[in-house]
């Protein structure tokens, strides 16, 4: 990360947009050692002047998106609300002279800008932005499954969390139940993608369930969520330990719940030993 700072400041100093452009399309969603090298080639490429084409205001909308994930990498949140607004108003214009191009794009961004206004506790625009998106990932999805199934169920895990902070529990978990079912699908198309997900979506269920008092089914829940994790960590430790520990910590309160006590016991001292 040191090295990434000094590349970035390097890149700064000499101004080279042209360097911005051959290395912004290359940098992978996760440059943890070069997360201000991906936000300096971003903001570059957007200090270009851009035209009022269709094709200028969306590579326009595009940068603005990643820059806003790149900034959200780097902690800078509220810089990266401000670039995901600007995101999603462009994308809103242009959904709205070619919807059947950008509608997917502005689906997209009403996710993004419903999380970041949730982390900034704006938590009434950040529902009505979830909700939105969840409206139109259901369209898209109803039409090309294949192509939005994945965007349905991140929006509507993201709609069960702006719902919870909220405080509106029921409604939480009833999003977060329906997200079940897609990341189900996705996870039997395509494991390596998708298993991951559908095992943080159930382990989120199972807490929920629990909140809830309905103990009996949030531990069917979790223990699936272990069970898949468990396997990924045989797989990739160094990548899925980390998330075996926390469901073995959730495991051990939803059998406490449920008065299993030497068996909560167990799932927890198993998961300090994997804390440490």
């Amino acid at each position: 990360s040191v090295l990434g700072s000094e590349l970035a400041a390097a890149l700064e100093r000499a101004g080279d947009a042209s360097v911005a452009a051959l290395i912004e399309p290359q940098l992978p969603e996760s440059t943890v050692s070069l997360r201000e090298v991906a936000a300096w080639a971003t903001r570059a490429l957007l200090d270009r002047p851009f035209g009022s084409s269709v094709a200028d205001q969306s590579e326009r909308a595009r940068l603005l998106s990643n820059l806003g994930n790149r900034l959200s990498d780097l902690g800078q949140r509220e810089e990266a609300l401000a670039a995901t607004r600007g995101a999603f108003e462009i994308f809103r214009a242009l959904a709205r002279q070619l919807p059947e191009a950008f509608l997917p794009n502005l689906a997209n961004s009403l996710n993004n800008l419903g999380i970041w206004l949730g982390d900034l506790g704006q938590r009434e625009e950040a529902l009505a932005a979830a909700l939105e998106a969840v409206q139109l990932f259901r369209v898209l999805a109803r039409h090309q499954p294949e192509d939005f199934l994945p965007g349905l169920a991140v929006s509507l895990t993201n709609l069960g969390s702006r719902l919870s902070d909220l405080g509106q529990r029921a409604e939480a978990l009833a999003a977060t139940r329906e997200a079940v079912e897609p990341y189900r699908d996705l996870a039997r198309q395509r494991p390596e993608e998708f298993l991951p997900d559908l095992a943080t979506i159930l382990n989120n269920l199972g807490i929920m369930l629990g909140d809830m008092g309905q103990h009996e089914e949030a531990l069917v829940s979790t223990r699936e969520a272990l069970e898949i994790r468990r396997d990924l960590a045989r797989q990739r430790p160094d990548a899925f330990l980390p998330d075996l520990a926390s469901s073995l910590n959730n495991l051990g309160m939803r059998l406490s719940d449920l008065g299993q006590h030497e068996e909560a016991l167990a799932g927890i001292r198993e998961a300090v030993e994997l804390y440490r």
